[in-house]
């Protein structure tokens, strides 16, 4: 495997994967060098790292790489933790990879299915986003008497999630805004407002082979 001098990330700024692995990286302190791909022209060097072909991709400096973005967010959290998403106030570390399973697995399906009905065949997009609501209606239960999913400050769950609730939201944001989950509503509104959130955002060319490096910049040094 190839050693690099940085670790390498390939990212889409829109991507509800990019952007929870982006996040964990800044908050952790860990800098990277930052490959924005066009979708539909993903860069062969990412293909070749990794044939699933979807980002978020990240190349460790001893040239390992890692394909999914919760892996890379427990991976660079494993190195520093500074605001304890991995310990949450309430509940365990299970408890939260258990309700990330149920976002990445069941709530994904239908809400690819709400968003993107015509790439389906026979997809009725009111009646996922109906199923969609299930998962929902839980986290606004939950958030009934604390301000986040696992206690009243954030941990990793929130961050895990919140990307696909905003995708969710902008699918129709009237409908969103009018539905009854006025806790989960907040939540969001917070996670989109939040100065984290808005640094991952920045916009960056997409990357081209013989492109002078541009980095992602971390939040803080690492815990001594």
């Amino acid at each position: 495997m190839a050693i690099t001098a940085h670790p390498i990330l390939y990212s889409f700024r829109r991507c509800p994967y990019a952007i929870r692995a982006r996040m964990a990286l800044y908050i952790s302190g860990q800098s990277c060098e930052l490959r924005e791909v066009v979708l539909r022209n993903k860069p062969a060097e990412m293909v070749e790292l990794s044939p699933k072909a979807t980002v978020p991709v990240l190349q460790l400096e001893t040239g390992d790489v890692l394909e999914q973005s919760l892996d890379i967010m427990l991976w660079t959290l494993a190195n520093n933790d500074p605001g304890d998403w991995l310990v949450p106030e309430c509940g365990t570390l299970n408890d939260m990879l258990a309700l990330i399973a149920e976002n990445d697995g069941p709530f994904k399906d239908h809400l690819d299915r709400y968003k993107y009905a015509p790439r389906y065949d026979n997809a009725d997009p009111v009646s996922h986003r109906t199923e969609a609501e299930k998962f929902l209606c839980a986290l606004d239960e939950r958030m009934k008497n604390c301000a986040y999913i696992f206690g009243n400050r954030p941990a990793l769950a929130d961050y895990a999630i919140a990307p696909f609730i905003r995708q969710f939201a902008n699918t129709d944001r009237a409908w969103f805004d009018a539905a009854p989950y006025p806790h989960l509503q907040k939540w969001l509104e917070g996670f989109l407002n939040a100065e984290l959130f808005k640094q991952v955002m920045d916009k960056y060319p997409a990357w081209q082979p013989g492109d002078s490096p541009v980095f992602f910049e971390a939040a803080a040094k690492p815990r001594d």
